[in-house]
C-alpha cells in the first residue's frame, strides 16, 4: 500500500495545485491553454525525442514475446474500448480519444517507479520497453486516428496526403521518429543536447498535471458519465486482464516480466487523452475526471494486485 500511495501522491498533489492555484486566481483561465501548447509543443515533444533516441532496439527484438504481450494488450483494450463507446454521430477523433484513455496508463510517471520499487531492478527493462510502447507506439496511432479524421476527403489519396503532411508537422508524432532514426543509426546524443532534452522533457508530466487541475476548477458540470466510468473501468479492469491472459497463456516469458506487462496495465489513465482532447479542441470533460478518478481508484486496484504478486514465484 505504501508504494502504491507514494506513486500516486505526486500525482494528487499535481493535480490539486492547479486546481488551487486556478480558485486561488493565481493562474487565470488562458493558462490552461498556454501550459497544455507548452506540453504539447516543447516538453514532450522532447520526452519522446529522447526516449527514443536512448532506446535500445535490440531489446524490443530479443524480448519480442513481452513486446506483444504488452502491445496486444494495448491493441485489444483500444480497439474494444472504441467499439463500446460507439453511438450514433461520435466522430473518430472522440473515439480514439476514448480509446486512448482505456489503454494510456501514467507508465513513466508512475509505473516505472513502482515496477522498480515492488518488483526491483529487474523490472527495469520491461517497465521501460512498456513506457516507450505507452507514450510513442500508441500515441502515435492515436494521433494518426485523429488526423484521418479531422482531413477526411472523398479521394483517398487526396486524404492519404493531408494525414501525412499533418503527421510530419505534429512534434509528438516528428520528436520520437527523429529519436528513433538516431537509434538506428547509432548516434549518441552530444552531452549538452542530451541535458537540454532531459530538462525540457523532465517538466512534461508535472505541467500537464498541473493543467487538469487548472481545468478541472474552471469547467462547468457535465459531460458523458458513461463514457467516463468505461474509460475508468477498461483501463483499471480491461486492460490487465487481456495483457494477464497474452503475458501467461499467449506468450512465453519469465514470470517477473509477465507481471511486470501486469501491473504497468494496471495503471490510471495518464495524461495524453486530456492533451489530445485539448490540442483538438475536443471536450475534455470526460478525459480530466477519467485521469483523476482513475487515479484515485488504482489505489486499491493496484494494492489487490500487488499483494497477489507477492504470493507469486518470480524466479
Amino acid at each position: 500500500m505504501q508504494a502504491v500511495l507514494t506513486a500516486a501522491l505526486p500525482v494528487f498533489a499535481l493535480i490539486l495545485t492547479g486546481w488551487l492555484a486556478a480558485r486561488w486566481r493565481v493562474l487565470g483561465p488562458s493558462a490552461t491553454d498556454a501550459l497544455n501548447r507548452y506540453v504539447v509543443y516543447l516538453s514532450l515533444p522532447a520526452l519522446l525525442f529522447r526516449a527514443m533516441a536512448q532506446a535500445d532496439l535490440r531489446q524490443l527484438a530479443d524480448y519480442w514475446d513481452f513486446t506483444a504481450a504488452v502491445a496486444g494488450g494495448i491493441a485489444l483494450t483500444f480497439g474494444a474500448a472504441i467499439l463500446a463507446c460507439r453511438r450514433d454521430g461520435a466522430r473518430l477523433t472522440d473515439l480514439s480519444l476514448e480509446g486512448l484513455a482505456t489503454s494510456y496508463g501514467n507508465a513513466g510517471y508512475m509505473g516505472i517507479p513502482l515496477c522498480l520499487a515492488l518488483l526491483g531492478p529487474a523490472s527495469l527493462a520491461p517497465a521501460i520497453i512498456t513506457t516507450l510502447l505507452t507514450a510513442c507506439v500508441l500515441f502515435g496511432v492515436a494521433i494518426a486516428l485523429i488526423e484521418f479524421d479531422q482531413h477526411r476527403d472523398r479521394h483517398w489519396s487526396a486524404t492519404l496526403l493531408k494525414v501525412a503532411r499533418a503527421l510530419l508537422r505534429n512534434p509528438l508524432l516528428a520528436a520520437p521518429l527523429l529519436g528513433l532514426a538516431c537509434a538506428a543509426a547509432g548516434i549518441t546524443l552530444p552531452a549538452g543536447l542530451d541535458n537540454y532534452a532531459a530538462l525540457l522533457g523532465a517538466s512534461a508530466s508535472p505541467c500537464a498535471l498541473v493543467t487538469i487541475g487548472l481545468f478541472l476548477a474552471q469547467s462547468q458540470p457535465g459531460g458523458d458519465r458513461g463514457t467516463v466510468g468505461l474509460m475508468v473501468g477498461g483501463k483499471l479492469l480491461l486492460h490487465p486482464a487481456v495483457t494477464a491472459v497474452l503475458a501467461f497463456a499467449v506468450f512465453d516469458m519469465p514470470p517477473l516480466w509477465a507481471w511486470c506487462a501486469v501491473l504497468m496495465a494496471a495503471l490510471p489513465i495518464g495524461t495524453g487523452p486530456f492533451m489530445l482532447a485539448q490540442l483538438y479542441g475536443r471536450d475534455a470533460r470526460p478525459s480530466s475526471r477519467a485521469i483523476l478518478l482513475s487515479t484515485v481508484l488504482s489505489v486499491p486496484t493496484i494494492t489487490a494486485l500487488v499483494a497477489w504478486i507477492g504470493r507469486q514465484p518470480l524466479g
